[in-house]
């Protein structure tokens, strides 16, 4: 009985966990909830340690990405007890990553106070950068987004990027949980740890480069269930150039697929309005568009989730690298559960890596679609030589849920690890200007149809994490682990 205890509180813990996260943003919350579990954990057996952080995931992903069953059964078509089932056991499943974090743990140190100083804080976090890239990556409610972008922690983001922000989220937890042994030692490890993360907030590792650029975002709020119907699109062409005329901003941004049917079935006299007017104005145009180029080696069609510039500057394109599984391609063994949806499109070709940023009104554009801005280390190459950074996105597949302003806190640690301003347009929202802070500038709320201006300040320089991606945080997690495990030897 009581080990059913321990397990229903671990997943309590965990369910409490996404309040730190947007839209509440209660950044305490995940760091207080941890040092519960790592309260929970801090004499267990490597067993038990695995079972309490398997727990604990599964209540912190159920409640915190339960979205995926809006995708994959309102809009995906999947019948809603098998997209309930999918929802489950893909929770169960990546909730495996927190339980062998603490059961790694648990296996190299015994001593409680070593495991909850060093060794459960640098396993949590190692685990998460492992679902960050494992089966493609799911790094979604890694503990540093929680701390984007108002907590002092938030100050270590340019320096050694999300994963570096949640080893020392879980180094704080730690801290917490050793209060009643060494409250000392703790409080002034905490004191030391958060002044720090203030003191790096006020350090400018980049610089403002130029006049500032007026932007317009697009919010078409296209629902979903209406985006793809070939009968909608002239009315989603006429809705998009009128917005597009309308403006007079020198960089016009369209969401991801906002035009939604492939470039070589759209007038080039459509995309040459849309061009013209921008280029009236000595601007451009970013448009969402899909595009077909070649075959691959099986002789068949190459499509790609693309951006395309249209204005004065020569026309550029962008090709979507990370694509979504199940949405954009189909996992090896799995095209069963994809027939059971009615996804269009879904099955892109990876963009080649590393493409250049886009030159367009002026800026230098670090271009990313969607998902993809999930992945940090990811984006840092084309963010070394950018001045802004633009994402677009379509989040209507999500509904009215948490993951829209979960995917705007993940944009937001992508401006705090670059110190770049950042453009996001989202189909049906958050739409919004994020300045190098991570901070909010402007934004439209959710399914609304509106266009978003404002003004967006280029910068110039490189941050150390653009120096160093991840591997200043392996670094130091090879660091605490190995401290833990020579002091527990001595002892």
């Amino acid at each position: 009985m009581r080990s059913i205890n321990l397990l229903l509180l671990a997943a309590l813990l965990g369910a409490l966990t996404p309040l730190g996260f947007a839209p509440i943003s209660w950044f305490p919350i995940p760091i207080l909830s941890l040092a519960g579990l790592f309260w929970l954990v801090r004499e267990a057996r490597p067993g038990e340690a695995f079972r309490l952080g398997w727990a604990f995931g599964l209540g912190m992903f159920l409640f915190g990405v339960a979205w995926i069953f809006v995708s994959i059964s309102t809009y995906g078509g999947m019948p809603a007890p098998l997209a309930a089932l999918a929802t489950l056991l893909f929770c169960a499943f990546i909730a495996l990553m927190p339980g062998a974090a603490l059961a790694l743990a648990a296996r190299l140190i015994a001593a409680p106070e070593l495991r909850l100083a060093l060794a459960l804080p640098a396993a949590w976090a190692l685990l998460e950068w492992t679902r960050g890239w494992i089966f493609t990556g799911f790094p979604w409610l890694a503990l540093g987004y929680s701390q984007a972008p108002v907590s002092p922690l938030a100050g270590y983001a340019p320096v050694l990027g999300v994963y570096g922000v949640s080893l020392l989220a879980a180094m704080s937890a730690g801290a917490l949980a050793l209060l009643s042994r060494r409250p000392k030692s703790a409080l002034g490890f905490l004191a030391a740890l958060w002044l720090g993360g203030w003191g790096l907030q006020q350090v400018n590792w980049t610089q403002p480069v130029g006049a500032p650029v007026t932007v317009a975002l697009l919010q078409g709020n296209i629902a979903q269930e209406m985006k793809f119907r070939p009968e909608k699109l002239d009315a989603t062409l006429r809705h998009y150039a009128r917005a597009v005329l309308a403006s007079e901003a020198k960089l016009i941004v369209l969401p991801e697929t906002a035009i939604p049917v492939f470039r070589s079935d759209i007038s080039p006299e459509y995309l040459n309005l849309l061009g013209d007017h921008a280029r009236g104005r000595g601007g451009d145009v970013l448009l969402g568009i899909p595009e077909t180029d070649g075959e691959d080696a099986n002789g068949q069609l190459r499509y790609f989730n693309s951006i395309i510039s249209l204005g004065a500057s020569p026309e550029q394109s962008y090709r979507k690298t990370h694509l979504v599984p199940f949405g954009e391609f189909v996992p090896f063994g799995f095209r069963w559960a994809v027939n059971l949806m009615s996804i269009p499109l879904g099955d892109f070709t990876r963009g080649h890596v590393d493409q250049p940023p886009i030159a367009a009104a002026g800026e230098k554009l670090a271009v990313n679609i969607c998902y993809e801005d999930v992945f940090g280390e990811e984006r840092i190459h084309a963010a070394r030589d950018a001045s802004l950074l633009i994402n677009i996105s379509n989040d209507a597949w999500f509904g009215d849920s948490w993951a829209p302003w979960q995917h705007l806190q993940i944009g937001a640690m992508r401006s705090l690890e670059t110190q770049r301003w950042q453009l996001r347009a989202n189909n049906t929202g958050v739409t919004a200007i994020l300045d190098q802070h991570g901070r909010v500038q402007a934004l439209i709320k959710p399914f609304t149809d509106a266009t978003l201006t404002g003004t967006a300040q280029g910068r110039q320089g490189v941050t150390p994490f653009m120096r160093w991606g991840n591997w200043g945080f392996l670094a130091l997690v090879a660091t605490l682990l190995l401290a833990a495990w020579v002091r527990a030897r001595r002892t």
